[in-house]
């Protein structure tokens, strides 16, 4: 089999601008996500059964059912009810970006939840006494101890999840969207070289990854460069 290289080069302006779409809305959705978790995972957290069960019903479902089902009940399912088309929410609703950014931003939300709670769960109880002991309230300890601490903590899960939600906005193009995935699917059926095309989304995909992992490595090292050992020396040179 001979590659068609020229196809691929002459998609490429195409491809980008898909990847523009696909950028977008994982940015957005994990944003959005990040700080829709941090109550969420508080109310997780809770004594109160009351304010757990709300969360965990949430992220019990989100997390049990597949992306592609919750897209296609939001998108195609919300709109066989007349309520729903009758309400001033409608104009959003029955469009189709809007529709996968709620989405990715509610299931990436619910797997951020749970990170963020077993996070705040591992904070070591010997920080939380000496607030207490020092006189912080709950809300000083919650700022200034538990939350830093959970975030650190948190950091090494996070990174999975940004992968898991990148390869998972390819469900995007199932519901019309022109991402990256539905850009090349587009092309396709003008070109008919599913081969060629695929394998140039592919790269595009793996060029992603692996920005993302870098990026994200020099935040987690910038984040914990306390734990590591220069940052000791540096702590003990300037204690010197």
């Amino acid at each position: 089999m001979s590659w068609n290289w020229s196809v691929i080069f002459d998609s490429l302006p195409k491809l980008l601008e898909g990847t523009l779409l696909t950028l977008e809305l994982v940015l957005l959705s994990l944003l959005v996500g990040a700080v829709l978790s941090i109550p969420l995972a508080l109310m997780r957290v809770s004594r109160n059964p009351l304010i757990r069960i709300i969360p965990l019903a949430y992220t019990f479902f989100f997390r049990g059912t597949p992306l592609l089902v919750q897209l296609f009940l939001f998108y195609y399912g919300l709109a066989q009810f007349d309520s729903v088309r009758e309400s001033m929410f409608w104009p959003v609703l029955r469009e189709a970006y809007w529709c996968a950014l709620i989405v990715f931003t509610l299931n990436t939300t619910a797997y951020t939840t749970e990170i963020l709670r077993g996070a705040i769960q591992a904070v070591p109880s010997g920080e939380l006494e000496a607030g207490m002991a020092v006189g912080m309230s709950r809300a000083l300890m919650l700022r200034r101890i538990t939350l830093p601490i959970a975030y650190r903590i948190a950091l090494p899960a996070y990174s999975n999840e940004i992968i898991l939600m990148l390869k998972g906005s390819a469900l995007a193009s199932t519901i019309t969207l022109l991402d990256l995935t539905g850009m090349a699917r587009t092309i396709i059926a003008r070109t008919y070289m599913p081969i060629e095309i695929f394998f140039a989304a592919g790269c595009i995909y793996l060029l992603l990854t692996f920005i993302f992992v870098q990026a994200y490595r020099l935040f987690e090292r910038r984040m914990l460069r306390h734990q590591t050992v220069g940052g000791s020396a540096g702590a003990a040179t300037e204690a010197g």
